[in-house]
């Protein structure tokens, strides 16, 4: 007897099981590269306007201190740019120069802070105001006599992240002190006497840096540049004392030797002979 058609269904294996894979890309999606891309490019923006603001919200003694900030101790000359022939040297960022910039710029200055400000206390404006009056009555001071005048281009006053800097530097045709000694020069006597009188009713702390060149010193002769230094400081000191700065104002003294040449190119330069007297805020 045949099979019925429901019996032939059951003795048949089952119908075999297809999966099919669909992968779905969603369209215009390149990973999270560009998220990596846009977050570097959005920082580098702000930090560039960030950088525009503190250009134009600053006064030229903030932005000189700025810069000082990276080279606290050393004095870095630019021959043939702008400010290194003046009578106290130095240079800013408005300053005309070799540079591609409009000479005399003046930034954004004028839509963040008014034309004659220099700051409240939070930006220092108090030791900007009395670090430009010393400057003034220094500048003032040399120019009072022909002897003083012709010194006047030994005298460079820079603003530091720690206060004002007075360098006396050597060259050449002149010297703070004798050659190989602690002895000061008339000329050197007399400019002392010059910054004495200036800041004799500042009340701020001083402190004094002796350095030398590299010259080397005879075999035998028992000194060196580090005690040179130190002991050209200490005449520094010695001196201002006796032409009225009292003994308290002075915070310390330091002698370098050569290690902080300010011909970094020449170590043997003669203006790497220096005597630096830092006014403290």
């Amino acid at each position: 007897m045949a099979a019925s058609k429901n019996d032939r269904g059951k003795n048949e294996p089952p119908a075999p099981i297809i999966v099919k894979k669909v992968t779905v890309v969603a369209g215009g999606h390149h990973g999270g590269a560009w998220k990596v891309a846009y977050a570097d490019f959005v920082t580098a923006m702000m930090a560039f306007f960030l950088l525009l603001w503190l250009l134009g919200a600053t006064t030229e003694k903030q932005r000189k201190g700025l810069a000082d900030y990276f080279t606290p101790t050393l004095v870095k000359m630019k021959e043939g740019s702008a400010g290194s022939n003046g009578l106290l040297g130095g240079s800013s960022i408005t300053d005309a120069d070799k540079y591609p910039n409009r000479a005399g710029q003046t930034g954004t200055r004028s839509l963040t802070i008014p034309r004659d400000s220099t700051g409240g206390p939070r930006e220092g404006g108090a030791n900007v105001k009395r670090r430009q009056s010393l400057e003034q009555k220094l500048d003032e001071k040399l120019k009072a006599s022909e002897r003083l005048r012709r010194l006047a281009r030994q005298v460079r006053m820079i603003d530091t992240t720690e206060g004002l800097r007075i360098d006396l530097v050597d060259d050449a045709d002149f010297s703070m002190f004798r050659l190989g000694t602690t002895l000061l020069t008339p000329d050197a006597v007399q400019l002392l006497q010059a910054i004495a009188q200036t800041v004799s009713g500042d009340a701020s702390g001083i402190t004094i840096r002796g350095h030398t060149d590299a010259l080397k010193w005879k075999d035998g002769s028992g000194a060196n540049n580090w005690s040179l230094s130190a002991g050209r400081a200490e005449a520094t000191r010695q001196e201002l004392m006796r032409d009225g700065i009292p003994n308290t104002r002075f915070a310390r003294i330091e002698g370098v030797a050569d290690r902080e040449p300010l011909i970094k190119d020449n170590p043997q330069d003669p203006r790497n002979r220096r005597i630096s007297i830092l006014l403290m805020d």
